[in-house]
């Protein structure tokens, strides 16, 4: 369990910076802050998906608590104001914030009387059900739950006209035609709430103003150790109970727990944690890269398939995984579902991800029958590599390395752009990309030899091997150059990419040199720096505005999951690898609660930034620890 006391539940800041998360297994979820506060466009307790997580829509934003003792009254809630007001500021109250086998609990201390509230989803429906519950107190106490509504795009806000379509219903209501709400004692109601503020938007550079819909309030009279509850649900048939949500979410996260044999609290956290990536969609089972704003995204898929479902053990899933994606490829490319819904090949790298993931998936399974199905896939691929595919994807005759960019295209995962031009420009043979080459060169011989299928790609990847030897070394012994042959020559910026190279399993080189460069340069307590902070281009801080955290995205921002590679290099190469995940694992109580961010700042103290909630970061950490433990 996470758990924190009155020191961080009273400070508003605090609070409000350590963000919870529950999911519904389909890309939907409910989120918020410690504090209450919804900080976030994003913040709500019912935020319905489209397959995949390709758009999403926000409907039940809070169900906002009062506990009536006596001639007293406690409004539990924090809500902030366009007018910097914050009222009511119920987290005075807050004696506590426990994360208990993935459900947040709140507990108030209100004197003789202990309140606490409980939030679960349904798995794989988009239902939420908000327990409430008298802990103790010496008579029956009257509490509600007023439901601030609304029925908008995740990404954006509403603000108030008329009145929206409330339907009444048995035991509560209907929302526009688009979700029910039921619970005891409902009595209807109706009005504006105005200037509701996200003050993380506001430091996004983004319009952090909306009105909700304050549609009425459950009520009910408690005894003490008795509860309410009130479900919200985007589905047909009837609601479930919301106590009946959170016993089964708990249930769920043990099991998931259980399923990583011999392992520890880390461990056991994690695999909480990737549960809540992994969604089901139509055509079979995927993964949201990040919550709450990222939808499905191939690479992300592929770069987290390791973690997410081989080190959990949930090899059902991989392998119906690996043949979806495989349906999708086109020109030796995989689909990239972005969250604008369309299928986009825009990716230098995500085809030999997905390569690299077969030969895990093979190495771990030894599932043979699976990669038989592939194998068209996989030769179609490297064929298509080899003469050439979309956006001058190519092997180079010369050398057999790939070569890929351009103009106005960022194809490798450094793939920020402003205005129409890529922040880092990696036009060429980029480190990275060639190591995942010669991995899925490698990968596919040795599953081809088993399958006994003819093929010619030892040799391919042999030739690609030695020019990688020959081209990526600097010559002062200083690692590896970010890209070679680029429109303007050799990068030699020290960027993690490199550590691709002495990590992957057919991994070009073993140099020590890389490890230790990329230790002294580039490390932090949460990952890698994406750029050394030598570099005339580096950018310490990740914030600002969406042009200012796009400039710094890729040019110094850390991303955690790069631990991964490093932590594969580094037991490769025989490196010292004494407290490397420390600081990640203390990261999982420090802001995307039990989860691991998408990025941080490159400055100390590595202010967290991104998605709170991070598909390969997770995957990544979840791997590494694994592999040290």
């Amino acid at each position: 369990m996470i758990t924190f006391g009155r020191q961080v539940c009273g400070d508003l800041d605090a609070a409000a910076a350590r963000e919870w998360l529950v999911t519904d297994g389909l890309g939907g979820y409910a989120t918020g802050t410690v504090a209450g506060l919804r900080t976030r466009r994003y913040h709500g307790l019912l935020v319905v998906a489209e397959p995949g997580g390709s758009a999403r829509r926000l409907g039940l934003a809070a169900l906002d608590p009062v506990v009536r003792v006596g001639e007293r009254q406690f409004r539990l809630a924090t809500d902030e104001w366009a007018g910097g007001a914050v009222d009511p500021a119920g987290l005075a109250h807050l004696a506590s914030f426990t994360l208990d086998n993935g459900v947040p609990v709140w507990r108030w201390d209100l004197g003789d009387v202990v309140v606490e509230r409980e939030i679960a989803m349904a798995y794989g429906s988009p239902t939420v059900g908000v327990v409430l519950r008298v802990v103790r107190a010496p008579r029956p106490v009257s509490v509600s739950m007023a439901p601030l509504c609304t029925w908008r795009d995740a990404h954006g806000e509403r603000v108030a006209y008329g009145e929206p379509d409330v339907t009444p219903i048995a035991g509560g209501f209907e929302f526009e035609g688009a979700y029910r709400v039921t619970g005891p004692g409902w009595e209807p109601g109706g009005e504006w709430y105005h200037g509701v503020y996200a003050r993380e938007e506001a430091a996004r550079g983004l319009n952090p103003v909306e009105d909700l819909w304050a549609a009425g309030r459950f009520t009910a009279t408690l005894e003490p150790g008795s509860a309410m509850g009130v479900t919200a649900g985007a589905g047909d048939g009837p609601l479930p109970a919301a106590t009946a949500l959170v016993t089964a979410a708990r249930k769920r996260a043990r099991k998931v727990a259980r399923q990583l044999s011999g392992s520890d609290a880390v461990s056991r956290q994690l695999a909480v944690a990737a549960d809540q990536f992994v969604v089901t969609t139509p055509t079979g089972p995927s993964a949201v890269a990040g919550y709450p704003w990222f939808g499905e995204w191939s690479r992300d898929l592929m770069t987290s398939f390791e973690g997410l479902f081989l080190t959990t053990n949930r090899h059902a899933e991989a392998r119906e995984v690996l043949l979806r994606a495989g349906g999708t490829v086109s020109e030796g490319m995989l689909a990239n579902t972005a969250d604008t819904g369309t299928l986009e090949y825009n990716t230098a790298d995500a085809a030999l991800w997905f390569l690299h993931a077969i030969g895990r998936y093979v190495a771990v399974t030894d599932d043979l029958d699976t990669a038989a199905s592939l194998a068209d896939v996989m030769d179609e691929i490297l064929r298509c590599h080899q003469r050439g595919t979309r956006y001058g994807i190519a092997a180079d005759p010369a050398d057999g390395l790939l070569t890929q960019g351009k103009p106005g295209f960022a194809l490798t995962w450094m793939d920020a752009r402003v205005d129409g031009h890529p922040v880092t420009d990696r036009h060429g043979k980029p480190v990275e990309i060639n190591a995942l080459w010669i991995e899925a060169l490698s990968v596919t011989a040795e599953l081809f030899d088993r399958l006994r299928r003819r093929h010619d790609w030892s040799a391919a990847a042999e030739r690609a091997t030695a020019s990688f030897r020959r081209r990526f070394p600097r010559p002062d012994g200083a690692g590896l150059y970010d890209v070679v042959d680029g429109p303007g020559g050799d990068d030699a910026s020290v960027r993690p990419n490199q550590l691709l190279a002495v990590g992957l399993p057919h991994a070009p080189v073993d140099d020590p040199a890389v490890v230790e460069l990329c230790r002294a340069e580039l490390l932090t307590s949460l990952g890698l720096r994406s750029l050394s902070q030598s570099s005339p281009s580096y950018a310490g801080h990740h914030g600002g505005t969406p042009y200012e955290r796009d400039h710094a995205y890729h040019q110094g921002t850390v991303w955690p999951w790069l631990i991964g590679p490093f932590t594969d290099a580094a037991v490769r190469t025989g490196a010292d690898t004494a407290g490397l995940l420390d600081g990640l694992h203390l990261h999982l109580a420090e802001w995307g609660l039990g989860s691991v961010s998408e990025t941080a700042d490159g400055d100390a103290p590595h202010a967290a930034t991104g998605c709170p909630f991070q598909a390969w970061s997770v995957a990544e950490l979840l791997r590494a620890h694994a592999l040290l433990r």
